[in-house]
């Protein structure tokens, strides 16, 4: 009896059993595949990201981890060796361990973190050593001695093909004929400047071209000085008085080995900064020389500091999420010291490129009047700014520098704090870097821009104009319309017939709702051909007022009072139906408010304007958006009025008729005007309406035009600051344009009737 109770609870044990894998083979197996297949991939991701990735940097580095010096117990990775990057201390990163427990047969779980921990580390360590060799590296400018010399040789042969006499004469008989060509046609001014122009690339040339590469790649060159100068300034910020490049740099590399591969380390491996106890400071560096990370662990021992010792004998998982953070935080370093190296590499070859080019120039080009002129000055000018920018890149790297070492400082025994902090500091470095870089840009087109107008005769003191050859400095100034064009580029295609054909029949696919639009209208086909006719044309029609407001705010968007009020009028003026007004300024990206503000001070403006058959229409309209705006003082509509008194005043001056060039003006009639308009009753004393009729149609108009323009100011002044003394002279100057508006036949004409 027992054996079969004990059998019948085993049979019944194994049915529970195999009924609970049964569901849960279910449970399993029932999920979507797609959701499973999901779910794997990104195990599948974070797996990689947080095991494979730094394990294959640590693999990488330590098949490279061997014998590097030939002291007997001191082991380096061999791969970061040859960058020969040290502490302050003198320690070679190198070299540097992590000391832990290793486990064994009975500690399986200490030998699997001791593996992990490794990998990181080494990985870890290959990225921080690269990016702090990157940046010593690319200001040592020891990769520029590297072709030096071959640049030097190819340079010559260059001059020797090109400048040769024939060259030289037939480039000077060109600019020749341009100074015979400026004093024929009375330009003496930029025939002595050409004439000049010549002498000087004359006298210049010979010496550039004996030697073109010599100001750039010699000792106290352009980009040697740029530097130098750089690295000094970068040193005063440090506190050395007394700087020499070479040590500087490796001091720059000293203290941030010490910020981001030293202290971090030790917070990693002991818990935090050993090097606070001088004793184990020196006991630590003796064990990472060594090579022997048992000496490390005992060295904290013999030095007190029993915490550091117990942290490493007893590795954790929490070790293993430091490291991971400490990558994220070296990967950012890296691509900090990339980016700076890239910038300072790619300003030394641009100097060299333009070197190259300025053989052209001094061999031919700088005869000639224009763009050959431009291109040399150009040339010149970027190898100057090419110094300029190694000083700021330097200065920049310098500020960096001790900004971290101060961070540093000022918070002791918090470095995993302040290494994510710097991480952040360093992606916002990035981006002043690249705005600065920006603006060295920008300043090298201006410079250049500038002197070869002095060259050319043109508007250099003014600072206006473009330079002949200059024209891609006007399309980067252009720059901003960009995003609006790839819009409206986008729009053409989404509109396009052949997209619609691509997207299997759906017209305007990334419209919303287009699917569904297919299924209606291809319902209302069989129902109602004139409803699709209808819709067809209202569908043109909205496409035509997009492109209204899409040309009419292309520049500045619709984002702004005066923008819509734009907008605006370029709808009512194709006729757009008025209830459709709100919705097309809606789609284009206008919000509710100005919308309806817009529409309030249009309507202002229609409903206040003069009826009177005899006026002009675009001056009663500038003259009610105008006195719409004193009307609505306080309204928070206000700039929206504002907006439409300046586009009111904009098209009262487009469409006010200016004089015939070279027409005869009565200017002794426009200065009695101009004393008495500002008051009714004195212009009506002092000018007849016989003399209004008496006076020519071109002096009316001179008159005219002149009082819309400064009526167009006054508005634009309002606009731009909307004080009550710019408000009481845009009221002057409505009170001016209505004193010389006549109403009347019998006033005579007035200055705008033609």
């Amino acid at each position: 009896m027992p054996r079969t109770g004990a059998g019948q609870q085993t049979r019944s044990l194994n049915d529970i059993f195999r009924r609970m894998f049964a569901g849960l083979r279910h449970s399993l197996f029932s999920i979507d595949r797609g959701v499973w297949r999901r779910r794997v991939a990104w195990l599948g991701l974070l797996f990689c990201v947080l095991i494979v990735f730094p394990g294959a940097v640590g693999a990488v580095a330590t098949a490279q981890y061997e014998a590097a010096s030939p002291s007997p117990g001191v082991s380096e990775i061999d791969g970061l060796s040859w960058m020969k990057i040290r502490d302050s201390s003198g320690v070679p990163l190198a070299g540097y361990q992590f000391s832990t427990n290793h486990g064994g047969p009975f500690n399986a779980g200490a030998t699997i973190l001791w593996a992990i921990l490794g990998l990181e580390f080494i990985g870890y360590m290959a990225i921080v050593t690269t990016a702090i060799w990157l940046i010593g590296f690319a200001l040592s400018f020891r990769w520029l001695d590297m072709f030096g010399s071959a640049l030097r040789g190819v340079a010559h042969a260059l001059t020797g093909q090109i400048a040769t006499p024939l060259m030289l004469v037939t480039a000077a008989a060109i600019g020749a004929f341009f100074v015979g060509w400026f004093i024929i046609r009375g330009y003496h001014s930029k025939a002595t400047v050409q004439v000049v122009t010549m002498v000087a690339v004359a006298i210049v040339g010979p010496v550039f071209l004996s030697d073109p590469l010599a100001d750039v790649l010699s000792s106290d060159g352009l980009l040697a000085q740029g530097r130098n100068v750089g690295i000094s300034v970068a040193a005063g910020l440090n506190g050395n008085n007394h700087p020499n490049p070479t040590q500087l740099v490796a001091t720059m590399q000293g203290d941030l080995a010490d910020n981001f591969a030293r202290r971090p380390l030790q917070v990693w491996n002991f818990g935090h900064v050993v090097d606070e106890r001088p004793a184990c400071q020196s006991a630590w560096s003796a064990g990472v020389v060594s090579g022997d990370d048992e000496r490390i662990k005992n060295g904290m021992k013999a030095c007190g500091d029993t915490a550091a010792y117990a942290k490493a004998d007893n590795p954790t998982m929490g070790q293993v999420g430091t490291g991971l953070m400490l990558l994220v935080c070296a990967g950012i370093l890296l691509m900090f010291a990339a980016y700076l190296a890239i910038k300072v590499i790619k300003a030394a070859l641009d100097a060299l490129y333009h070197a190259f080019m300025s053989i052209f120039g001094f061999a031919a080009g700088g005869f000639v009047y224009g763009p050959t002129q431009t291109f040399l000055v150009r040339n010149i000018v970027d190898s100057f700014v090419a110094a300029a920018r190694m000083t700021a890149f330097t200065v920049f790297l310098g500020v960096y520098v001790l900004f971290l070492g101060n961070l540093f400082r000022q918070a002791p025994g918090q470095v995993m704090a302040v290494i994510v902090i710097a991480g952040a500091a360093e992606v916002v470095a990035i981006s002043q870097l690249k705005r600065l870089n920006r603006s060295l840009d920008s300043g090298n087109e201006w410079i250049a821009n500038r002197f070869a107008l002095a060259i050319q005769g043109g508007q250099a003191r003014s600072g206006g104009g473009t330079a002949l050859g200059m024209g891609s400095s006007g399309a980067r100034a252009k720059s901003g319309l960009g995003a609006v064009a790839g819009l409206a580029a986008l729009n053409t295609i989404n509109s396009s017939p052949i997209t619609a054909w691509l997207a299997g029949g759906v017209g305007s696919p990334l419209n919303p709702l287009a699917r569904g639009r297919k299924g209606v209208d291809r319902t209302n086909i069989n129902v109602a051909p004139k409803r699709q006719e209808s819709h067809t044309w209202n569908q043109l029609a909205r496409d035509n007022w997009k492109s209204i407001v899409a040309g009419t705010s292309k520049s500045e968007g619709i984002s702004t009072e005066l923008a819509v009020a734009k907008a605006l009028k370029s709808l009512e003026d194709g006729k757009i139906p008025g209830a459709q007004l709100p919705a097309a300024l809606l789609a284009a990206g206008a919000s509710h408010d100005m919308v309806s503000s817009a529409m309030r001070a249009s309507g202002a403006q229609k409903s206040s304007m003069s009826q009177n058959p005899y006026g002009f229409a675009p001056l009663q309209k500038a003259v009610a958006a105008a006195r719409a705006v004193q009307n609505h003082v306080g309204d928070e509509a206000h700039m929206s009025f504002a907006a439409q008194a300046l586009v009111s005043a904009d098209s009262f001056a487009r469409h006010a008729n200016e004089p015939a060039p070279g027409a005869v003006i009565d200017t002794g009639f426009v200065r009695t005007v101009e004393q008495h308009w500002d008051s009714d009753k004195a212009l009506r004393a002092a000018i007849t309406p016989e003399q209004w009729n008496k006076v020519g149609r071109d002096t009316r108009w001179a008159i005219g035009h002149k009082v819309a323009t400064l009526h167009q100011g006054a508005a634009q002044e309002y606009y731009a600051n909307p004080s009550d003394l710019n408000r009481a002279r845009l009221m002057a100057s409505v009170r001016r344009v209505s004193n010389l508006d006549h109403l009347e036949p019998h006033g005579g004409l007035d200055p705008w009737d033609p």
